[in-house]
């Protein structure tokens, strides 16, 4: 499942959506507001799997909500009981597509199928249908977008990628993560990968220690929102 990178496509960043909101509002978010606190979001794709309930005693423990970009096929389908424990834990719980296909290359019908199926079926578990989506390998364009926008989804990229899919080195995967760590930044592993989950204690316990805060993506984004269409990266 190789991620070959971001798209070179029109993005948005949390620091400008966070900062169109406040010409409108002062308020602030919940506990976080991220126009003041240091935030980093931390979030998983191509789950659940195996090693999703270790994850998640991990990010419980250690009091961090993370974002899940799921896939349907072969993932929400065999571990149903996971992604209910992930909305009911507080964890924001969005669509990585049905079976990973690359958006670009496939007609309008199967991009809808890819996406809305995906949705039904974490609806259908959680009670409520996703707002985000990240597409496979980051591929997107204008057609995407606009079938995001008819489904009412927001695209997510990302900043951070400790390549994942290419090694099981728990340290290395954790020293990548660090290296590239910055405010406002999205992190993007795989808890599917045998190496990454042993690297999230670290990873947590390190930026911590650098003064951020971990938030989902949503809480990034605020006071502001993701608006379906658009395309979100730091």
């Amino acid at each position: 499942m190789p991620l070959a990178g971001c798209a070179q496509v029109d993005t948005t960043s949390p620091a400008d959506t966070r900062n169109h909101a406040a010409a409108t509002s002062q308020a602030r978010f919940g506990t976080v507001d991220c126009r003041e606190a240091r935030c980093i979001a931390l979030t998983f794709d191509a789950g659940p799997s195996e090693n999703s309930a270790r994850l998640l005693d991990i990010l419980k423990e250690k009091h961090v909500p993370a974002t899940f970009f799921l896939l349907g096929k072969r993932h929400t389908e065999k571990y149903p009981e996971l992604v209910k424990r992930m909305a009911a834990e507080g964890h924001e719980v969005a669509s990585h597509t049905w079976d990973h296909k690359i958006l670009t290359r496939i007609p309008d019908r199967q991009i809808r199928e890819e996406l809305a199926r995906t949705d039904d079926a974490i609806e259908h578990l959680t009670g409520r249908k996703p707002t985000l989506m990240r597409p496979p390998q980051g591929r997107t364009d204008a057609n995407v977008h606009r079938i995001c926008r008819e489904l009412g989804l927001s695209e997510v990229l990302w900043s951070v990628t400790a390549k994942d899919y290419m090694t099981t080195d728990s340290a290395l995967i954790e020293k990548r993560v660090l290296d590239q760590a910055s405010r406002d930044g999205i992190i993007l592993l795989h808890d599917l990968y045998k190496g990454t989950v042993p690297a999230v204690p670290g990873i947590i316990d390190a930026l911590k220690a650098r003064g951020y805060v971990f938030v989902t993506v949503p809480q990034l984004l605020a006071p502001g929102k993701a608006e379906p269409g658009k395309v979100y990266r730091p």
